[in-house]
């Protein structure tokens, strides 16, 4: 089978490789992907990996490098071990992929996403998303409403993201929220903000590409170029009475987006951090206190929240598709796919591999 397997910094390698074999076991479930997203954390792994992915055998599931890439994905179910019953063959499916052993202590509360024993199909797991098949436990295996389509049940994973920071922001109906970075995540977080009720939206996005798709995704959205634009003028303007925004959305993982929240939320009010950063930031802890804030800092998402998402898009309430911006062969993934990501002038928010 046809598989987009990584082998270390700025090689993949589109493969012919076996295809899963012998009986499934009594809880696991053989897909057959449909279509997968190129995250941002497949791209730190091409242009500067190995970081997640194994060079040593992964101690929860014995996968090593080279890795078949592919986390954020949908698939048909092929078949079933003799335990499982809540999917069927043919299904659509959305996979939900982290895992942790069952007896750990965030699983048991959980919160399996916090596991020190974390593993993660596409990452540090035999099978990914970027493959023609995938063995995987029935528990990440997630049935989705019918209408979804593929595109939209392969979006569930990373709009979990976009949601877990909007629920720790805690933004609700009539909330004013900055999102600073509109990358995929980022935009994702704008749909997530309307979708929770938030009524001044503004974005802060250096990238005149991904502003204006910005402004396309979320229609009614504040643009602010941080380089050229008085974000906390702007924001002042219009917010109640000139105090800034009740929350504010950190989705770059830079300090100076960080510090640039601090400056617009509000006092009292709530500043997420759900970038991830790659140094060492500074920041101004005393501005905190005299404000008064909240600085929540997220990790993926909880495993149980799949439901819920699915719904929000099968409402209509959640358009996650709008952040699509291609969709390719597996057999371009390099060049039409990572190569593209990476190009600065950012053209692109999602790129979609089909398998």
């Amino acid at each position: 089978m046809r598989a987009v397997r990584f082998y270390t910094k700025r090689d993949i390698r589109v493969e012919d490789v076996p295809e899963p074999s012998g009986r499934l076991g009594d809880t696991q479930v053989l897909v057959a992907p449909a279509i997968c997203g190129i995250c941002g954390t497949d791209l730190h792994e091409f242009i500067a990996g190995p970081i997640v992915t194994p060079k040593e055998p992964n101690a929860l599931t014995g996968a090593t490098l080279p890795q078949i890439l592919g986390h954020e994905f949908s698939a048909r179910v092929v078949g079933t071990g003799s335990a499982v019953h809540h999917v069927k063959a043919g299904d659509l499916v959305s996979i939900q992929p982290l895992m942790a052993p069952a007896d750990d202590y965030y699983a048991r509360r959980g919160l399996l996403h916090l596991s020190e024993k974390l593993g993660v199909i596409g990452l540090s797991h035999p099978w990914g998303g970027m493959g023609a098949r995938a063995v995987l436990d029935a528990g990440n295996v997630i049935h989705v409403p019918a209408g979804l389509t593929e595109v939209q049940a392969a979006l569930i994973e990373p709009a979990a993201v976009a949601v877990y920071a909007v629920d720790r922001g805690r933004v609700h109906a009539g909330s004013s929220v900055l999102v600073s970075g509109a990358g995929p995540i980022g935009a994702l977080t704008l749909l997530a903000a309307r979708a929770a009720g938030a009524s001044t939206l503004f974005v802060s996005e250096p990238n005149p590409n991904r502003l204006r798709k910005a402004q396309e995704i979320v229609p009614g959205v504040i643009p602010i170029d941080p380089r050229h634009d008085d974000l906390p003028g702007i924001i002042r303007k219009n917010t109640e009475s000139g105090v800034g925004v009740d929350t504010a959305l950190e989705c770059v993982g830079h300090e100076g987006s960080l510090n640039a929240c601090v400056q617009a939320v509000r006092r009292q009010g709530v500043v997420v951090q759900a970038g991830l950063h790659v140094r060492a930031a500074s920041v101004e802890p005393m501005l905190w206190a005299l404000k008064d804030i909240t600085i929540e800092a997220t990790w993926c998402y909880p495993v149980q929240i799949w439901p819920r998402i699915a719904s929000m898009i099968a409402a209509g309430i959640f358009p996650v598709e709008r952040v699509v911006t291609a969709t390719i062969d597996a057999a371009d993934v390099v060049r039409e796919g990572f190569e593209a990501l990476l190009n600065p002038s950012g053209e692109h928010l999602k790129i979609m591999v089909a398998t």
